[in-house]
């Protein structure tokens, strides 16, 4: 049995190691109370932005409201970028420039959250069919914290030195919003960032928890779309065909060989087809059908092979088949793999463990979907980071994992984050990191 002294000096010295990290744990005192202060208005921000959602391209309300919130904090902003992005420049002395990166697109989808501030908006799509629209990925989330970590910053300068640029960015979930900015100037019409980032919620994981991977993070992604060509005909003589729905059939498994018996099972590829399209009707055979596939990818000569073979799988379905020309393949190229500097999270999760405590932050296996955040990173001179939050409660995630059941993640007409916890610890975590890389003059 120890000593009562003994004791003492162990309960003491136990008390010192929780206090100091209690204390490591958390923001600037003046920083962090204000979050505390800001966080009503904060998240009633979020709850008009999920009753007010827009499909890409067209987030004018969206950006009007980003925009009007960081003309008032000081920033000198800028609209209609890349066609409705963003773009908010605040100079602070002398410094890195820092580029914090937004979502604000929503999705297609038709809200079935039963939140009482839930969408129900509907709106035209491009092809000019009415569709539901809702912030079903969690980019609602993201402009809150946004503006909360933009608010804390501009309204803390003696913290902080060098230039903050905040954007905006329209249309990620078609992935070509950050092009569209690039193409129209962000990095030549306004300061080009030393380092970019952004942050994403995520269904894996319980609410606030800062979740990083540093290398290849996110998937690169290709749209290809294939037109397989037969002879049309009766379909009570099939054998006066050339049958382009038996072909498109057998594409579908070849395909998956590409994966199963082409590739190193240690480097991901993801195919999928995700529509088939052909026919009238049950006694007609068409005379072609289309096939819609998503192709996920890591590395760069990975991408081009599987591309490659998907067309070679193609022609060899149609020649097999006796059709009567060669299929028609159109590859789409979507983003690149997001790529995670590991020097730059090795600093930035140092600065995040001190701000949300060390178990609130894990490591995290890279995904395979994918983000034109991407695009960022790869101009030169810039580093990027794309850090994931967890969203669902814990106690409700653990009944889950227990249960074996899966809860709705991102892109689910239930999706809706565990808003408290997880909209504190992304500011948080946005904070810390741009004043550890925006630091005060001494």
């Amino acid at each position: 049995m120890k000593s009562p002294r003994l004791f003492r000096r162990t309960l003491l010295a136990a008390c010192l190691i929780t206090a100091a990290t209690s204390q490591a744990a958390s923001l600037p005192a003046p920083l962090a109370a204000q979050l505390t202060a800001d966080y009503p208005k904060l998240a009633s921000f979020y709850q008009d932005l999920h009753a007010h959602p827009e499909l890409g391209f067209n987030e004018r309300e969206t950006a009007a409201k980003l925009a009007e919130r960081a003309k008032a904090l000081g920033f000198d902003v800028t609209t209609g970028v890349g066609g409705t992005g963003v773009v908010a420049i605040l100079r602070n002395g002398p410094g890195p420039t820092v580029m914090l990166r937004t979502e604000m697109d929503a999705l297609p989808v038709l809200e079935k959250t039963g939140l009482s501030f839930a969408s129900s908006v509907t709106t035209k799509n491009a092809a000019g069919d009415t569709v539901p629209v809702a912030h079903a990925c969690g980019h609602d989330l993201h402009m809150s914290a946004w503006y909360g970590t933009a608010k804390l910053l501009s309204e803390n300068r003696k913290a902080w030195s060098g230039t903050l640029m905040l954007v905006g960015q329209p249309s990620e979930e078609p992935l070509n919003g950050a092009a569209a900015m690039l193409k129209d100037g962000l990095f030549t019409r306004f300061p080009k960032p030393d380092y970019a980032l952004s942050m994403h919620d995520d269904a894996s994981m319980a609410s606030g928890t800062i979740m990083w991977h540093a290398g290849a993070f996110r998937a690169s992604a290709d749209t290809v779309t294939i037109t397989m060509f037969g002879q049309g005909g009766h379909g009570a003589v099939p054998h006066e065909t050339r049958d382009p729905v038996v072909m498109a059939a057998r594409l579908v498994l070849a395909l998956q060989t590409l994966v199963s018996r082409e590739n190193n099972p240690l480097d991901p590829v993801v195919i999928t087809v995700g529509s088939i399209q052909g026919g009238t009707q049950a006694n007609i055979v068409p005379d072609q059908v289309k096939l819609a596939l998503t192709v996920r990818t890591f590395r760069p000569e990975v991408r081009q092979r599987v591309l490659a073979s998907i067309a070679r799988e193609a022609r060899g379905e149609a020649i097999a088949a006796g059709a009567p020309k060669e299929p028609l393949v159109d590859i789409k190229p979507g983003t690149d793999s997001v790529y995670n500097d590991p020097e730059l999270m090795a600093r930035a999760i140092k600065a995040v463990e001190k701000a949300v405590g060390p178990e609130f932050v894990k490591e995290m296996p890279p995904k395979m979907t994918s983000e034109d955040f991407a695009m960022y990173g790869q101009q030169p001179g810039v580093k990027a980071l794309l850090i994931h939050v967890g969203a669902v409660d814990a106690d409700r995630l653990a009944a889950a994992k227990k249960a074996g059941q899966p809860l709705p993640g991102t892109h689910s007409p239930q999706w809706a984050p565990d808003l408290q916890p997880t909209l504190m610890n992304t500011i948080k975590a946005e904070t810390a990191i741009l004043l550890d890389l925006m630091p005060p003059k001494r």
